[in-house]
């Protein structure tokens, strides 16, 4: 198996796929904002929003596929003057989740437009020695939809 990794729009991905995903209770579980039913509707509505940002910003989530399969969600989106990453990958892709985020934050070290990248992670995770290796600082808490989040930074500039 090669585990190539590659990133595409997610309008590519059958919805169905996407569902099934964010549907798994293990996804759940450290996603404090993921208190409704993914269904056909809600599918539809997170791709429109996604791809809303790739217009209004010029940069947005994609759909990361290894080996040219499916294996979850992941990229920047702008919230107010920063560029969060976030990355969800179901679960059989958990293992590859520092060699996903070290190609798309290697997009992040090339585009002048992110001087630097937050990430938000919620307190139920306790395993974030992968952010110190990456070299991100905790800056404190952040608040984001009534939830609170630790927050990282990460100097690209």
């Amino acid at each position: 198996m090669r585990n190539e990794i590659t990133f595409t729009r997610l309008p590519r991905i059958e919805p169905g796929e996407i569902m099934s995903h964010m549907s798994d209770p293990r996804v759940a579980e450290h996603m404090p904002l993921l208190t409704f039913q993914w269904d056909e509707t809600a599918v539809a509505g997170f791709v429109a929003s996604k791809e809303e940002c790739w217009r209004r910003d010029g940069l947005g989530h994609w759909a990361i596929l290894l080996d040219g399969r499916y294996v979850g969600w992941g990229g920047f989106q702008k919230e107010g003057d920063e560029w969060d990453f976030g990355l969800v990958l179901k679960p059989e892709a958990f293992g590859m989740g520092r060699r996903i985020a070290q190609k798309a934050l290697a997009f992040a070290f090339a585009d002048e437009r992110i001087p630097f990248v937050t990430f938000l992670l919620p307190p139920s995770r306790k395993n974030l020695g992968a952010l110190d290796r990456l070299g991100a600082r905790r800056v404190g808490e952040a608040e984001y939809e009534g939830a609170v989040f630790i927050k990282y930074r990460l100097e690209t500039a």
